[in-house]
């Protein structure tokens, strides 16, 4: 005999998760997703491979990629750790690696098969999906009794999780819809904001750039003249300004860039220090001795981007490297090992990899992923004011919050 009728709405990696534990314990459990198929966003995660999680086994090193409301999910990483889920995923027959930064993917660089994984999972544990998209709540005696999907259709329950995404990525079907359900349901909802999204910048330079990726690059993002954060890794120019897995994370540790004055500085060279760096100049230009100066860089950049340092430099394109002097030579060096770029705003929130704001974790317990409001709603994942930096750490966020709610409801 089945326990409860439990209702989770949305079949991403928050719902699958929890559908398939509600369902372990013996509860009838729907999982109402408004997608013909269940977790598109996971699809795209990854750049379609899907950085499942991060290879960080210490809570508290856990913790520390958490710059949104971090206390609130001890509970939920102490139940279902990175290597549950390495644990889980490769249990169900998909093989996983780790690469650099401890990000964790398929080794078949498929996002599907992790996809395929969880759907199976959900399933095989009892879980049942229904295609369709909640539009409200019913209530009795000051809790929730039934769902109302689009098109008037009523599903009874006894206890309901909103595991609906946030609003970024709105073509998966993360369009904000729990954030009115919440709010319906008596919830506060806090300011969202886009999140491990890509920067527009301003300077003139930039269009010239577009579509150039660099590696092996740092940078250092600066709000006014402080310092507040420094990454080392991959970016891309794009014509809008910058993206890539730094810039994706520099964006995290930013409030909004119209109100605020943020610019990044880029070191081409990090790995050569200021003395060695200028050595490396002096070889280049002694074996370009009679070449134009815009002709002697090939060797230490990109083709694309030489252009433009010849510019910034302002050293005469056509001056040979033979005449160049000293004090030109080291303005070379500075800029090399500091391009500064002034930001001005986000992207869309459409364009971030997740949403920052959601759900008030005051309003929720953290032990159970139940509202403190009504007492048969609970939540997972993005749809709660939770955010961490990129590397597969929001994905854990939505495991380990969906694990939680699934044993609890």
């Amino acid at each position: 005999m089945k326990d409860k009728r439990v209702i989770i709405i949305g079949g991403g990696a928050a719902g699958l998760i929890a559908g398939a534990e509600s369902a372990k314990r013996g509860n009838e459990t729907l999982i109402v997703e408004k997608m013909e198929r269940p977790a598109r966003k996971l699809m795209i995660t990854g750049k379609g491979r899907c950085n499942v999680t991060n290879a960080c086994f210490d809570l508290n090193e856990l913790i520390s990629n958490v710059p949104t409301n971090p206390r609130f999910l001890y509970s939920a990483f102490s139940a279902f750790m990175p290597y549950d889920t390495i644990s889980l995923i490769e249990s169900l027959g998909v093989h996983v690696k780790t690469e650099r930064g401890n990000r964790v993917f398929p080794v078949s660089d498929k996002a599907v098969d992790i996809v395929d994984a969880l759907v199976k999972n959900a399933e095989m544990s009892g879980a049942v999906f229904k295609h369709g998209t909640v539009k409200a709540f019913e209530y009795s005696d000051g809790i929730i009794s039934a769902v109302i999907l689009e098109g008037g259709e009523r599903l009874k329950c006894d206890a309901v999780a909103i595991c609906t995404g946030g609003v970024s990525y709105p073509l998966t079907g993360s369009t904000g819809d729990g954030y009115t359900l919440a709010k319906s349901a008596g919830h506060t909802v806090t300011e969202l904001k886009p999140s491990l999204v890509p920067l527009v910048a301003s300077n003139n330079f930039i269009p010239k750039l577009q579509g150039l990726s660099l590696k092996n690059v740092s940078i250092k993002l600066f709000e006014g003249e402080k310092e507040v954060y420094r990454d080392f890794g991959e970016m891309l120019f794009t014509h809008y300004g910058v993206s890539g897995p730094i810039i994706l994370s520099a964006s995290a540790h930013m409030k909004s860039p119209r109100d605020k004055s943020y610019k990044l500085s880029l070191d081409l060279k990090p790995a050569l220090d200021f003395i060695t760096l200028d050595k490396r100049l002096v070889r280049v230009f002694e074996e370009n001795n009679n070449k134009d100066f815009i002709n002697s860089l090939s060797s230490l950049l990109p083709n694309k981007l030489i252009p433009v340092i010849v510019k910034l430099s302002g050293i005469e394109p056509s001056k040979k490297c033979n005449s160049i002097t000293r004090e030109e030579r080291q303005r070379l060096v500075s800029l090399l090992k500091n391009i500064e770029i002034d930001i001005t705003d986000f992207r869309p929130i459409e364009d971030a990899v997740v949403t920052s704001g959601g759900v008030n974790v005051k309003e929720i317990e953290p032990k159970t992923m139940r509202s403190k409001l009504i007492p048969n709603l609970y939540f997972a994942g993005e749809v709660i004011d939770v955010d961490a930096y990129t590397g597969g750490f929001n994905l854990q966020i939505a495991f380990s919050t969906g694990y939680l709610c699934g044993n609890n409801i």
